[in-house]
């Protein structure tokens, strides 16, 4: 390890590049455990941070990749052993301090989960946004909304998220109405389990949004934000919520209280980067079990490292659908 590769994203006035470099141990953070990584995935908020302006890294350079998954090679922490085979994500990896996207990284233990059941892999194929689609599903679940409560719609559906929440709810017997605005998805959406497939909403971009509108939805898996939430918080029905995750829609929100007020409706926001590591560990292992996707291959793409900035421009023009891992050991 006194020399490896690593993708280094550095700032250069307006412009954010990224290349392969060669950096050595002394360049990684403090940690208690030392990780040679096998791989990681490719995130929105990872395309952000090789965005001028993205707002999400702090400062330059950095090594971005939020999640991984690898190997311990070294740990002072009486947690994890060398050989141990655990993952990381959030909190500051990949924007604070060096992320996914080299050979080796170097954390806390107190940010580390042990992997358990699941491969390497799966775990990247799972990674941040597999993740938020289990903590919005166990939020609805958690809501009180059940199978026989009526439809979920889950918004942004091609994407990372919302395909992997369409494949949950689907498998807990939920009635899955998948919204994406990529026609080509909607075969793929069909065998994750969607009962139908519509497309974006609201479906007249240029109507005037409705303080409340006919309730069409239970409850929702939100991963647009914008209009599109605004939307959705208008068409649930009584006592429902929405998990809300996304702003590729854009952040600002334009509704009214009518839906909260008059249909007792909750907005649920889903943040993985600060939940601490206890339930973090806890809802891991749900997913090596009951919450396992049954589907990881059929939304899976496998790219190098090397090759990872094309995916985050797709990701961030909206051309990509579900999930990207990324090979890390061997894909320099």
């Amino acid at each position: 390890m006194d020399s490896f590769h690593a993708l280094v994203a550095r700032q250069d006035g307006d412009r954010i590049t990224a290349s392969v470099e060669t950096l050595g141990a002394s360049d990684l953070p403090p940690g208690d455990v030392t990780i040679r990584v096998l791989y990681s995935s490719a995130n929105f908020k990872d395309a952000l941070a090789l965005t001028p302006g993205g707002g999400v890294v702090r400062s330059y350079p950095v090594v971005p990749g939020i999640d991984l998954t690898g190997e311990v090679v070294e740990s002072q922490s009486p947690d994890f052993g060398v050989g141990d085979l655990v993952l990381a994500h959030g909190y500051q990896i990949g924007t604070g301090h060096h992320g996914g996207y080299a050979e080796y990284a170097r954390l806390p233990a107190d940010q580390v989960v042990a992997l358990g059941s699941l491969s390497p892999r799966d775990g990247a194929a799972i990674g941040t946004a597999g993740f938020t689609a289990a903590m919005s599903v166990q939020a609805l679940m958690d809501w009180g909304i059940t199978p026989e409560s009526g439809s979920i719609v889950v918004t942004g559906a091609s994407g990372g998220v919302g395909t992997v929440s369409v494949d949950l709810l689907a498998a807990a017997g939920y009635h899955v109405v998948a919204s994406s605005g990529k026609e080509d998805a909607a075969q793929l959406l069909k065998e994750l389990g969607a009962a139908e497939v519509i497309g974006r909403l609201p479906a007249d971009p240029d109507a005037k949004p409705r303080p409340l509108a006919k309730a069409r939805w239970a409850g929702a898996i939100d991963c647009v934000g914008g209009a599109t939430l605004a939307d959705v918080l208008s068409t649930i029905d009584y006592g429902g919520a929405v998990a809300a995750s996304g702003l590729t829609g854009g952040p600002a929100l334009h509704t009214t209280v009518m839906p909260f007020i008059l249909r007792g409706v909750a907005l649920l926001g889903m943040d993985s980067v600060l939940m601490p590591i206890a339930r973090r560990r806890q809802l891991w292992a749900l997913l090596g079990d009951s919450l396992r996707p049954r589907h990881l291959d059929a939304v899976t793409k496998d790219v190098d490292v090397k090759d990872v900035v094309d995916v985050l421009d797709q990701l961030r023009a909206g051309r990509f659908s579900g999930r990207a891992v990324v090979r890390v050991a061997g894909g320099f």
